[in-house]
């Protein structure tokens, strides 16, 4: 069994900490004189991608090089391409309802609520998520078979990602769609194209640091990502808003909920969006 540099590991931790800090110091400065937190949401991928870059360098002469570079690019790839994303979405310049019901009941400034109620608690789960990105950088032993299998599970769940960001893109600016549902292309396998996609790139960076000892005891960050997106502010909030659309009901009776599975028999498409 390969020896792991712990020392170095828990330093690097404090630099990660730290790293996530600026970030969300920065983010939350320009949600302040935007007047809207929303901002955030773009900077969860790059909190990521980070963390990924510090560590990096951070792990150079300790992990295997080979481990090292892999996870930084499918990070990189991955948290860049969110956050690029999720920016061009915002472009409106309007505040995300789920912002304006978490701050809409503030007691006192703002600001200071956001803090309390959405920086740190992201922060937290974004250091405590990441702890398999910084174990696998500091893992000494060679890329094996679980690696590659690793990455592909991370492009299975990129292509959900994109092509359901982009299905869903095309079908809004689509005026004649307005108020329907979508149920074509990925999303006739899933009613979360996007949400499964996300949780198949933390299962593939998980494999990639599970490949080499102490990987595997990092498995608490795919589980709760994939808890969070299928069962606490992914797929249940979403749904909750589009419950009272055309056509939903027969879509959810008819799509499966998370997983990419076959439409069930006997049921026609409605046509339409589901994040809305």
């Amino acid at each position: 069994m390969p020896d792991f540099p712990l020392s170095a590991f828990l330093g690097g931790v404090g630099w990660s900490a730290l790293g996530i800090l600026a970030l969300l110091l920065i983010v939350f400065t320009i949600g302040c004189l935007q007047q809207r937190h929303q901002v955030i949401d773009a900077a969860w991928g790059l909190g990521f991608v980070t963390v990924a870059a510090i560590t990096f360098f951070a792990s150079a002469g300790h992990g295997d090089p080979g481990r090292r570079l892999l996870l930084l690019a499918i990070v990189a790839a991955w948290g860049i391409r969110l956050g690029g994303f999720l920016a061009w979405r915002m472009r409106d310049g309007h505040e995300d309802p789920r912002y304006v019901k978490i701050l809409g009941s503030a007691p006192g400034n703002r600001n200071a609520y956001a803090i309390r109620k959405v920086y740190l608690p992201q922060g937290i789960v974004m250091l405590l998520v990441s702890l398999t990105i910084q174990v696998g950088m500091y893992a000494t032993g060679p890329l094996g078979w679980l690696a590659w299998l690793g990455l592909m599970v991370w492009l299975v769940g990129m292509f959900f990602e994109v092509v359901g960001d982009w299905q869903l893109a095309a079908f809004k600016r689509d005026p004649a769609r307005r108020g329907t549902v979508l149920d074509t292309g990925v999303w006739r396998l899933t009613r979360h194209p996007n949400y499964f996609g996300d949780a198949a790139v933390w299962w593939g960076i998980f494999l990639v640091a599970a490949d080499s000892w102490p990987g595997v005891l990092t498995i608490l960050s795919p589980l709760l990502m994939t808890w969070a997106l299928a069962a606490r502010t992914g797929k249940p909030l979403t749904e909750s808003r589009m419950l009272e659309r055309p056509g939903y009901r027969e879509y959810m009776a008819r799509t499966s909920g998370f997983f990419p599975l076959p439409p069930q028999r006997g049921a026609s498409p409605a046509g339409g969006d589901r994040r809305g």
